[in-house]
Order: C-alpha cells, then structure tokens, then sequence
C-alpha cells in the first residue's frame, strides 16, 4: 500500500552466477606423404573434412597438422575457421617421408598449450588419418640425424620395429595428457599391414 514500507533483507537477492563452457579441441593429424597418395589421400581428406563439418555443428576449435618429408608442421593453428581448414586441407601437398613420431609431438604440444597454457579448452581430440608406415624417425625430424651404430638399423636405415615402437610410444604419452586419440586406418585392405590399428590405442 501507498506509505507502507518494504523491508529488504540480504537473503532476498539471488545471484546467478554465468560460467564459460569450456567447448573441446580436435586436432586433425593428416599423413601427407608418399604412401598416402593417389586414392589414399582422397579418402583421407574426404574422411577429415566429413569430421570437419560436425566439428563446425559443435562450434569446436580444429587445428590441422600435416606430416609428410622429414617433418610435421602446423598448418592451421586452433580456429574455429572450417573455411581455412577446410581449404588448407584440400591443397595440402603429398610426398616425401612419414615422420609419424614427430606428428605426435607436435600434436602433444598443441594439446598442452591449449588445455594447460592457454587453458581454452576442456576436452582435446586427436584425430590421426595415416596408413601407420612410418619411416623417418624422431632424430632426423628434430635434425639430430641417425646413428645406425647406436640404433636399431638395416643398412644404415632405422628399422620398421624400431620406427613402430616409436611412434606407439609417443601415441600413449596422450593417455597422461587426458587426450582422445582416433586412429582412421587409409590402408587398402587387400595390402593392408595392419601397422595403423596396432598398439594405437593405449
């Protein structure tokens, strides 16, 4: 009524408080070199841009690594730009080496400066399109070069067990960093190895 006071206490207020939810990172790892081409990089890419469009459905940010020579590079840092993936993607080069090892690395460090560094993220999945044969090891990536007296070698190369043990040895360290890893397997099944599916998943 007109005059009459209203007493407010404290414990009539509500506050709501707004918390940003952390969205999810996914790191595509594509194998670009020489064993992938023709109708396996087709597929790869094909595979990798489907993901691209659900990534886009979740607003998620997507980075593109690609490995093929003697080493692996960022080529598109986190983004949530699909368009310039999607387009480095498709004009991504194929040839040359497969520094698998050192694609996982690269991928680790990504992961770590966004979830640990940056902290943007909450949730980081790997995505790996490879057929798995690896056969440049971590030391020539990094530009250390290959000792074949000290390492595992045929004629002066690294081995394919040495190589392997490698690389699954760098897939397991993302159980640590709490880091979904997919492996998509390009290999033609009537050559298949079976080297992708093995060991990847820790």
């Amino acid at each position: 009524k007109e005059g009459k006071l209203v007493y407010v206490d404290k414990t009539d207020f509500r506050i709501k408080r707004m918390t940003r939810k952390a969205g999810a990172l996914i790191i595509f790892v594509v194998d670009a070199s020489g064993s992938m081409a023709l109708n396996r990089m087709d597929a790869a890419k094909g595979a990798a841009i489907s993901l691209l469009s659900e990534a886009y459905k979740s607003r998620d940010k997507i980075c593109l690594i690609s490995f093929h020579q003697d080493q692996a590079e960022v080529v598109v840092p986190p983004t949530k730009s699909i368009v310039l993936t999607k387009s480095r993607l498709e004009g991504m080069p194929c040839g040359g080496g497969s520094p698998l090892a050192h694609a996982l690395t690269i991928a680790a460090k990504v992961a770590i400066n966004e979830k640990k560094v940056k902290k943007d993220v909450g949730k980081v999945i790997v995505v790996l399109v490879t057929d798995g044969r690896a056969n440049i090891p971590m030391c020539i990536s990094v530009g250390e070069g290959f000792d074949p007296v000290l390492l595992p070698s045929i004629n002066g190369r690294p081995t394919k067990e040495f190589l392997n043990e490698e690389a699954i040895s760098c897939a397991k360290k993302f159980r640590a960093l709490d880091v979904n890893l997919l492996v998509i397997d390009t290999e033609d099944k009537f050559v298949s190895t079976g080297i992708a599916r093995v060991g990847w998943l820790p």
